[in-house]
């Protein structure tokens, strides 16, 4: 292949605009997914990095990006976007094939594949998505949705929402806990009380997430983890009845 023709094909793997690629010219809203919740998110699980869509640094629109050789303990906040049946059917950045009403989405600089963790920062709604292509290219959007997680979060009418994203790692070969320290009926006081209990686990790295699940109970339900059991768990504790923290629920499945 001569290096003009090498050189298209990969920009055009990467970046995921290019009309020619694709049947539509713009892109359009999904048929409305009748059950979300009978859509199974993904399981994060350890897997090699794709032999596509993994250059150690690419160029779109002018704007050079470099590809993270870890994820590890990667976290940001910013504006959640989606896309939809313009690129349906059509291949992703790391060559698999783009389906709307699977749990994806797309992000500039994470390794692929990647799983992680997209909250709304508004209502604490989170989704675990595999992070399978590159984008979103809009100035100040952090990453791009499929249809089904957007609807899974309630944002594909707005378009966009603020969210906080992080890497969620393969489940543990070991038993793990996860630790509800409370469950609150105000939603910002929830948030108030997560954004405190990071800050004042550090260095620990264990996160601390909301669990809003729609049981008509009302409640925001704060929880640190997934925590191995053992020594790591036991530092948990400690530092919970440092911070007056007494008999938090300790919990073996996070949807509980």
């Amino acid at each position: 292949m001569k290096p003009a023709l090498l050189l298209l094909t990969l920009i055009l793997a990467l970046t995921g605009c290019t009309t020619s690629r694709y049947q539509h010219a713009n892109d359009f809203t999904p048929v409305a997914v009748t059950d979300i919740h009978a859509l199974p998110e993904p399981e994060p699980k350890t897997e090699p990095r794709s032999s596509m869509g993994n250059p150690r640094s690419y160029k779109v629109l002018g704007k050079e990006y470099q590809v993270m050789d870890s994820a590890d303990h990667y976290k940001e906040r910013g504006i959640a976007s989606w896309y939809g049946m313009k690129f349906h059917g059509h291949r992703t950045s790391n060559g698999e094939i783009y389906d709307v009403y699977q749990f994806t989405a797309a992000h500039k600089t994470l390794p692929l594949p990647s799983y992680v963790r997209v909250t709304r920062v508004d209502n604490g709604q989170a989704i675990i998505v595999r992070v399978n292509d590159r984008g979103p290219f809009h100035e100040g959007r952090i990453i791009d949705l499929s249809y089904a997680a957007a609807v899974k979060l309630g944002i594909h009418k707005m378009g966009t929402a603020q969210v906080d994203v992080e890497i969620v790692k393969p489940p543990h070969t070991h038993s793990v806990r996860w630790v509800q320290v409370s469950a609150l009926s105000d939603a910002a006081a929830a948030r108030r009380l997560q954004e405190s209990l990071q800050q004042s686990l550090a260095p620990m790295t264990w996160p601390v997430n909301i669990s809003s699940q729609d049981d008509g109970s009302g409640l925001h339900k704060v929880r640190i983890g997934p925590v191995p059991e053992g020594d790591d768990l036991n530092a948990v504790l400690e530092r919970l009845i440092q911070l007056n923290i007494h008999q938090p629920l300790l919990l073996a499945t996070h949807q509980l």
